[in-house]
């Protein structure tokens, strides 16, 4: 008994909106945080077609559908060279944008098929790149996928199937376990890995109340932070999928989480709502990517 009580206490742990401060406004529809070694912050506007670029006072659109080759991008994420990968689910493609804004495709689809609507992605320590691939939205339309890809060649390989809309994605401090939200069915899945990246098992790490997991982040610490789209919260899962601390959002649609800051202990939110991004402190920092 003493148990449930310390956790539900935990649970009662609540940041409220006012801690937020708010970053950046008027975007469409923000996704897919990512930063670059320069300590910019990079965002899509899914449905504005373009991507932000947060810089103080030079932010702005740093590439967009007029002038480029993407279209509607989600997840993005850096590799140690500078270069900006990106979930094109309009074109239904992978990309990679170098940059001086030169955008190539490295990956269009499996076995002959474009891709259906690319999500979220993240690179293994080994230099792999993982990404989810959802289609259609329900428990039950099994119809996502997860993939991953070798970005240097092009290789993409299948690597799980019959997901409900697989969304965010990310690896564990030691790369050892890959954990992806399977948002139609309100949880948060955990995969095995082995020293090569294989899977070699998964099960269910947590459920969110309500449903709708979409981005989320690790803390130094191995705990887990999900954004509830449609819930107005970040909820915060310890190591064992316990949820010990719920963020209340200053919108419901909170869709994506990044650490960030020169401590890394700030935690930065997309927010569909009042399509705007914020930050707010945290005591903990986030893992070194």
């Amino acid at each position: 008994m003493k148990n449930l009580i310390f956790i539900f206490l935990l649970f009662q742990t609540v940041s409220s909106p006012q801690e937020f401060i708010k970053v950046a406004s008027d975007l469409n529809f923000p996704e897919g945080p990512a930063w670059d070694s320069n300590g910019n912050l990079y965002v899509s506007s899914c449905y504005g077609g373009y991507i932000y670029k947060i810089s103080g006072d030079t932010s702005g659109i740093f590439i967009d559908s007029l002038s480029s080759a993407i279209k509607q991008t989600n997840g993005l994420v850096f590799d140690r060279k500078g270069n900006l990968y990106a979930c094109d689910y309009g074109n239904g493609s992978i990309l990679q944008i170098l940059p001086d804004k030169t955008v190539n495709v490295i990956s269009d689809g499996f076995l002959g098929k474009k891709f259906n609507r690319p999500n979220d992605l993240a690179f293994h320590k080994n230099g792999m790149l993982y990404f989810t691939d959802p289609k259609s939205y329900g428990n039950d339309k099994p119809d996502g996928r997860l993939f991953r890809l070798d970005v240097a060649s092009g290789k993409t390989e299948l690597l799980k199937d019959s997901l409900c809309f697989p969304n965010g994605i990310a690896f564990s401090s030691d790369a050892k376990e890959l954990y992806v939200c399977e948002s139609a069915k309100s949880r948060i899945l955990k995969f095995v890995l082995d020293d090569e990246g294989n899977i070699l098992s998964q099960n269910i790490f947590a459920h969110m109340p309500g449903g709708d997991p979409d981005g989320i982040d690790f803390d130094s610490s191995g705990n887990l932070y999900a954004a509830h789209f449609g819930g107005g919260a970040i909820y915060v899962f310890d190591v064992n999928g316990v949820t010990v601390e719920k963020i209340i959002t200053p919108g419901k649609k909170p869709s994506n989480v990044e650490f960030g800051g020169r401590d890394l202990k700030t935690l930065y939110i997309t927010e569909d709502e009042t399509n705007s991004v914020y930050k707010i402190k945290r005591s903990t920092p986030g893992l070194i990517k």
